[in-house]
């Protein structure tokens, strides 16, 4: 009776892996599309005029790249891909937030150099 449980268990272990890959990976697709998005909305509230002070790409570079991104992640979640291209939307999203994002806010607070 013990073997039967044992060999029961045994042919379920895949199903219940390949099941806990796949919610894994659509969490973080998820958490990566959120991202981007807040990355995407952040980018269209900025001023236009604010972005070549701080050095960085135009207002209108940086939503092309931060639109793509959102398209990239939204075509790998679509077809459930975890590719390379979809670390590199994200990457994008994050060098926004944390590198330009507080650039200007420092130039529209005044303590940048704006």
């Amino acid at each position: 009776m013990a073997l039967d449980k044992l060999c029961h268990m045994a042919v379920a272990a895949p199903i219940f892996y390949v099941e806990v890959t796949e919610r894994f990976l659509l969490v973080v697709l998820i958490v990566m599309l959120a991202i981007e998005v807040a990355a995407f909305i952040n980018c269209l509230t900025q001023r236009a005029d604010a972005f070549p002070v701080v050095g960085s790409l135009s207002k209108v570079a940086w939503l092309a790249i931060l639109g793509g991104s959102v398209l990239v992640t939204l075509v790998c979640f679509r077809f459930f891909l975890f590719s390379i291209f979809a670390f590199a939307a994200v990457t994008a999203a994050l060098l926004y937030l944390l590198d330009v994002r507080p650039a200007l806010r420092d130039a529209a607070n005044g303590s940048g150099n704006w």
